[in-house]
């Protein structure tokens, strides 16, 4: 666990410091290519679902979902955040997560389960650091609201 946490932030704040960087102002599809693009994003939700089904602390925040809706949704979501040609359009990150009362542990876990399926599918850790830095903005959205 304390490496997952410690990598994450290493990787934020060095993500924080190049990216203002002039390359970083045209959207590339290069970690989306890197991951296997949109077979890979499958996979991985695939990877990520069967862990949550398996993780009695965290199967309940899914109770009300529908599998097959949270797929279709986060496969679009992931793909917009890594420049896949996939647009985003569902409910905000606010909006789906309110009153669902998220802590910081359960939080945490679910970025470990993610980690534990990027792993599964093979996806490099230079990739996953990319994706978690892309994610990671998400946060104060999600826990507590």
């Amino acid at each position: 666990m304390i490496k997952y946490v410690s990598g994450f932030f290493i990787v934020l704040v060095l993500q924080l410091c190049l990216g203002c960087s002039s390359k970083n102002l045209i959207p590339s599809d290069e970690l989306y290519q890197d991951i296997g693009g949109h077979q890979g994003i499958e996979q991985l939700v695939d990877a990520f679902v069967k862990r949550i089904v398996k993780d009695k602390a965290i199967l309940p925040y899914f109770a009300k979902s529908s599998v097959k809706h949270f797929k279709h949704g986060f496969i679009n979501h992931l793909c917009g955040l890594v420049n896949g040609p996939c647009k985003y359009n569902g409910d905000s990150m606010i909006d789906i997560h309110t009153g669902m009362n998220i802590n910081e542990a359960d939080f945490n876990r679910v970025v470990e389960l993610l980690i534990e399926a990027m792993e599964d599918v093979d996806i490099s850790y230079q990739s996953q650091n990319k994706i978690l830095v892309k994610l990671a903005v998400l946060r104060p959205e999600i826990i507590k609201i």
